[in-house]
């Protein structure tokens, strides 16, 4: 066997002791050394079989009951894996460990790696919160919001911007609403060389009321444990939207109780911390509240995010998308607005929202701003194929 092959093997043993953890039945007969001892060691921590440190050959779990234990442990993982692996296993350590009570402690905040998990966690904790965390909190919730609106507030209002504009587009405008650039692009066919112009057969314009909010969108978030990617997302796009002066933006959340949250679009982090995640769920309810701040239902959006298990009236919940939709409104229910894949949901409520002309889908982050783009022009919604 040659060199090259022999180190080839002993690395795929390596990696094998790595992830089976070095108990007996492992069958590597790999001796880890150096750092990879000290690898060894955070992985057991969290994914060991037993309790308390690591002594011996045998995996074992635990990061402590403390949360300096716990941060270092945080520190130690940071170190050995990217970002990526990080916020995985700072997951998994919540879920499986019970980290969500030391999150309560400043220092362990100071240590995480942030992401819009770690947010849904920190808001589900929120009344829970001591004053001499909250701060760091809302320095982590920042860090987290204003990551995302750097990522997708530009898209959004390009997006958007265009289509508003060609919502708003008349076909026979007065000379002052003439939207000169897409007219010209519009009648090229018809130029004529021997006069060197363009005839316009068609003109293309804006209408009377560009100055003001050309559509007024409502987003309806389900605040329940399950949405909690979902608020974070649906908070940045709401304060983005309201940053927009051709929309009048409205975000409203609800369990069994609804929250006008429109006063605070101005700061997200505000926003986030006004929610409470967890509780039951009345979409109904909410819905009715909506439905009473439409004042222009052809020029209203609403976009209803939850996994659309009702403990309200279903049957009146869908009545009321009916009404809504009858009036003009274009109504959108997601089921997801986050990256994290195929969500669980009430699909006996979906396929009879779906047979009100009204299809119910998870959408990620980047779609969003199409989404809304579709709406805004009545046009057929970019339901992704997996539906």
């Amino acid at each position: 066997m040659t060199t090259g092959t022999t180190d080839a093997a002993q690395e795929r043993l390596r990696r094998w002791r790595l992830v089976l953890g070095g108990d007996t039945a492992d069958g590597t007969g790999h001796a880890l050394s150096g750092g990879d001892r000290a690898l060894d060691g955070t992985l057991a921590a969290l994914y060991g079989n037993g309790d308390g440190p690591r002594t011996g050959g045998d995996r074992s779990a635990g990061l402590g009951a403390s949360a300096p234990s716990a941060a270092r442990w945080l520190g130690d993982i940071r170190t050995y894996f990217p970002s990526s692996v990080v916020q995985v296993m700072q997951r998994d350590a919540i879920d499986r460990l019970g980290l969500s009570a030391l999150l309560l402690e400043p220092e362990m905040l100071q240590a995480v790696e942030a992401d819009v998990h770690l947010v849904g966690t920190l808001l589900s904790l929120n009344k829970a919160m001591p004053e001499t965390t909250r701060q760091t909190a809302r320095a982590v919730v920042r860090r987290v919001v204003e990551d995302l609106e750097k990522r997708l507030a530009t898209g959004t209002r390009a997006t958007l911007t265009g289509a508003l504009d060609r919502s708003a587009r008349v076909s026979r405008p007065r000379h002052r609403d003439i939207d000169w650039n897409r007219t010209v692009a519009a009648n090229l066919k018809h130029y004529l060389p021997e006069h060197r112009t363009v005839v316009p057969e068609r003109l293309i314009g804006y209408g009377r009321a560009a100055r003001s909010a050309k559509k007024d969108i409502v987003l309806c978030v389900d605040q329940s444990g399950s949405m909690a990617a979902s608020v974070v997302h649906a908070s940045v796009f709401g304060a983005v939207l309201a940053s927009m002066r051709s929309v009048s933006t409205r975000l409203v959340v609800f369990d069994t109780a609804v929250v006008d949250l429109t006063d605070q679009l101005d700061d997200p982090v505000d926003v986030l911390f006004g929610t409470r995640l967890g509780g039951g769920t009345d979409i109904n309810r909410a819905l009715a509240y909506c439905q009473a701040q439409i004042t222009r239902p052809a020029e209203t959006v609403v976009v209803l995010i939850s996994d659309l298990y009702e403990g309200g009236v279903r049957d009146e919940t869908l009545k009321r998308v009916a009404a809504m939709k009858t009036s003009g409104v274009q109504f959108v229910a997601l089921l997801a607005l986050s990256d994290e894949g195929a969500p669980a949901y009430d699909r006996e409520h979906a396929a009879a929202l779906a047979a009100l002309g009204v299809p119910a889908f998870a959408c990620t982050p980047d779609l969003f701003p199409e989404v809304m783009a579709a709406a805004i022009e009545k046009r057929p919604l970019p339901v992704p194929d997996s539906l």
